[in-house]
Order: C-alpha cells, then sequence, then structure tokens
C-alpha cells in the first residue's frame, strides 16, 4: 500500500498545511502499519508551468533542451506515483482564493486526456483505478462560506474527481490569520478530526 503526501505552501516551518499535513500522513502510518510513503514538496522540487515547448513534447517532438526533457521526465514520475498510490495527502493552503501555483502545476501534471481521463459520449470518465482515498489539507487565513470565494477546495476535489478519485475528505483550518485564539482554535479543531480518521 503507497501514500503520496503533497506539500506545496511557501511557508517552510510556519505552514499550517504542512504541519497538518504531516500529521494526517503519521495518522495514516497509524492506521496502516507498513504503508509506503512517497514525499513531494512542490516547493522545494517544482514542476515548470506548462509552455509551448512542452505541448511540442506531448505532441510527440523532441525536449528543445536538457531542462525541458528533466521536467517531462519528473512530471511522469510523478504521474506515476498518483497511479501506484491507494492514499493522497495533499496540503493545500489558499492563496488569493485559489490554491498555489506550485500546487496548480502538479494538477496540470495529472490531468491527462487519455491517460487519467477520457471523453465519452455520456461525458468525461476518470481512468485512474478505483478505491483511491484523497485528504485534501486545507488552511485558510479567513472563512470563506460563500462558494463564490472558494477556488481552493472545490477545484482540487473537482480535479481529482474528473480523474476518478472520489473519496475525499476536506481537513480544514481556517480563520488562522484572524489573531492567535482563533489560529489555535483551528488547529485543535483540524487535529482533533486528523486523530478521530477511521481505516
Amino acid at each position: 500500500m503507497k501514500l503520496l503526501h503533497i506539500d506545496s505552501s511557501v511557508l517552510g516551518q510556519h505552514s499550517v498545511s504542512r504541519a497538518l499535513s504531516a500529521e494526517t500522513v503519521a495518522r495514516q502510518r497509524a492506521l496502516h502499519p507498513g504503508i509506503e510513503v512517497v514525499y513531494r514538496d512542490l516547493v522545494a522540487e517544482p514542476l515548470l508551468h506548462l509552455s509551448p515547448a512542452h505541448i511540442a513534447v506531448f505532441q510527440g517532438a523532441a525536449p528543445e533542451n536538457d531542462t525541458l526533457a528533466a521536467d517531462i521526465a519528473d512530471g511522469a514520475k510523478l504521474l506515476d506515483t498518483v497511479f501506484e498510490a491507494s492514499v493522497l495527502v495533499i496540503g493545500a493552503p489558499m492563496y488569493n482564493f485559489g490554491i498555489s501555483s506550485q500546487l496548480k502545476a502538479w494538477v496540470d501534471r495529472i490531468l491527462i486526456a487519455g491517460r487519467t481521463f477520457r471523453y465519452t459520449t455520456e461525458g468525461p470518465e476518470g481512468l485512474l483505478p478505483g478505491g483511491k482515498k484523497a485528504f485534501i489539507v486545507s488552511s485558510r487565513g479567513g472563512s470563506y462560506g460563500q462558494k463564490a470565494a472558494d477556488h481552493q477546495e472545490d477545484h482540487l476535489k473537482i480535479a481529482l474527481g474528473f480523474i476518478g478519485i472520489t473519496d475525499i475528505s476536506i481537513i480544514r483550518a481556517e480563520n488562522i490569520s484572524r489573531g492567535a485564539d482563533a489560529r489555535e482554535a483551528a488547529l485543535a479543531a483540524a487535529r482533533e478530526e486528523i486523530s478521530s480518521l477511521a481505516a
């Protein structure tokens, strides 16, 4: 059994999503002894954003330089880990109402027509093996009850569902920028949720 752990916060040791994603992974280790964890820090090891040169390679052209070739090979390995993982833990802070650009670059590498989804006469169909579970570890400076302001959690839920991952849980810490008391309350609530996770 494999778990893919993704972090995408630029805040390093000060990151709430990084702390909580690590605790979520620890809980999964406790629930599933022997689980293999594959970790990717998208800030320390960023993927390049898609470019015309990427699209050309995807359509059969040779990479125009070694940097592009290495990035495409890296993206292919990451895609393999998505196929292989039974569990995904995605640290996803909200930045300006959406996900970080680093995490968006990862999403762009895993939504691939003909590989992770296909279009049918009934609409799109996810192609990932069934039975996968995803935990989105969400951190937010404020509270976003109005869906119109949320392009973070919904974005990830739609993207994952599009490729066939529909068993998705949100572990959320919000209002973390509204003072020390609000931050501690948010962390406590998220940690209680993590500790109550069942196999």
